[in-house]
């Protein structure tokens, strides 16, 4: 067949069986592998579909520029549909994606601005907020905004869930995938859900991700949010492609382990992915584990190749700086809560306490930081030095309630949070907290990382 453009051979990707990872696991496990799209991953389908829509409705004109804030591949199928139809790219990034992608879509010729990883969604710096700022200052751009751009689950219930459907001759019996900005889980699970609706679906998140606690309890909590490293997945904001009813699971993965699976997939099934197809796969490998039983078929879809971490899960000597191989030189938050042996105790005030009793308990207890607690939640923060300063300003507050003085709460990370993810989030933060089922809450402080690195 001749094809008019690289764009026309997007989609008709291929259903393969597991044949390795699935072992112990009743019924069938398909990877839907998305990288034989020409641009390697399944954020083809929805770029071009965003760019037609836009074309439709006048928003994008010829000779126009296509302004997005991307993980990479979203910028990749953008990319290429702008060298098919004559528009210029620029594309916002944020600095934790790999080197790979951003050399990619310069090889492609967008030009790409790298922005800082660990600023709010509403920050000027964020790759969002640079994003929607060209698009104001650049006449006749266009800014797809993937996230809320309805065209993005469209394109993937027009043609990943029908895709499925037919190649599983609608015997599919439970669906997979990672939920970054939603299109490709809830439109392909919307088709997929109008032909049978008792499939299942499950979503794959990320620790450091708002999703799953928000499916669940309704809640968006901003302590759900912290650094993490997988690229693809998870997010600090909630997408309007994001339809929370198409989703009938949430299984959270770590960093580590989705590296891990990522690398599986290639040494025991051939499969040259990139790093949230491990998310996927070791999330809904847990999921059927239990749940799969004998004639169940799952569906998983692999977004992306794995030409785009070479310099990172495919290098031993990253994964091994991570924690991520035995070999390590860092470790984890839960390795560091493990060397405290059971001798830690939580210290904490109570929002009711005086700020002198609050005061006395930090002395005592030669700490610098405390967790206010409420019904056994953690309500807020009293930091030494910021205290300091509001008593030398105030005298009388030391008489006060800790509620009159306290901060926002610590942050809450992943037990399996590395060494340098934990790093990270310590440059803004003073402590960080983590919960443990087996031991309760602990603090992790600058002094933990920097002791846990010299043993």
């Amino acid at each position: 067949m001749i094809y008019n453009s690289i764009i026309e051979t997007i989609g008709n990707t291929p259903l393969i069986r597991l044949n390795k990872l699935n072992k112990g696991i009743k019924g069938e496990i398909l990877v839907k592998v998305e990288y034989f799209n020409p641009g390697n991953s399944m954020k083809d389908r929805m770029a071009i579909k965003m760019v037609e829509d836009a074309e439709k409705a006048g928003i994008l004109q010829p000779g126009g520029t296509i302004i997005e804030g991307t993980s990479g591949n979203t910028g990749m199928g953008l990319a290429l549909a702008a060298i098919a139809k004559g528009y210029k790219c620029i594309f916002t990034m944020a600095d934790k994606q790999s080197k790979e992608k951003i050399d990619i879509l310069k090889a492609v010729g967008a030009e790409v601005i790298v922005c800082p990883t660990n600023v709010s969604p509403e920050d000027p710096r964020s790759y969002y907020s640079v994003a929607r700022k060209l698009n104001q200052d650049i006449p006749n751009s266009f800014y797809p905004n993937q996230y809320d751009n309805l065209s993005n689950a469209v394109a993937h219930y027009e043609t990943t869930g029908p895709e499925i459907w037919k190649d599983t001759e609608g015997k599919i019996t439970h669906y997979a995938a990672g939920v970054g900005t939603g299109g490709s889980m809830c439109g392909t699970a919307k088709f997929l859900k109008e032909q049978n609706p008792n499939i299942v679906t499950v979503g794959i998140d990320t620790y450091g991700s708002v999703f799953k606690k928000y499916k669940e309890t309704g809640v968006f909590d901003e302590n759900e949010i912290y650094p993490y490293l997988t690229e693809g997945i998870g997010e600090d904001i909630l997408p309007k492609n994001v339809d929370f009813d198409m989703i009938d699971h949430f299984i959270k993965v770590t960093d580590k382990d989705a590296a891990i699976m990522t690398r599986r997939l290639s040494r025991e099934e051939g499969l040259f992915v990139g790093w949230s197809c491990g998310s996927a796969v070791h999330g809904a490998l847990e999921y059927a584990k239990v749940h799969l039983q004998e004639g169940d078929r799952m569906v998983i879809i692999l977004p992306d190749h794995g030409t785009r971490y070479l310099g990172k899960i495919y290098n031993d000597d990253w994964m091994r700086n991570h924690g991520f191989l035995e070999n390590k030189s860092f470790g984890t938050a839960r390795e560091i809560i493990a060397s405290r042996n059971g001798s830690y105790q939580l210290v904490t005030a109570k929002k009711g306490d005086s700020v002198k009793e609050a005061i006395n308990l930090m002395n005592t207890k030669s700490v610098s930081q405390i967790p206010v607690m409420e019904n056994g939640h953690v309500i807020g923060s009293i930091t030494d030095s910021k205290l300091l300063n509001k008593i030398i300003e105030n005298p009388a507050l030391k008489d006060a309630d800790v509620s009159e003085v306290m901060e926002g709460s610590m942050k809450f990370v992943a037990l399996d949070s590395t060494l340098d993810v934990l790093s990270s989030m310590l440059e803004k933060e003073k402590a960080v907290l983590v919960r443990d089922e087996q031991h309760g809450i602990h603090i992790v402080t600058k002094h933990d990382i920097l002791e846990a690195m010299t043993k």
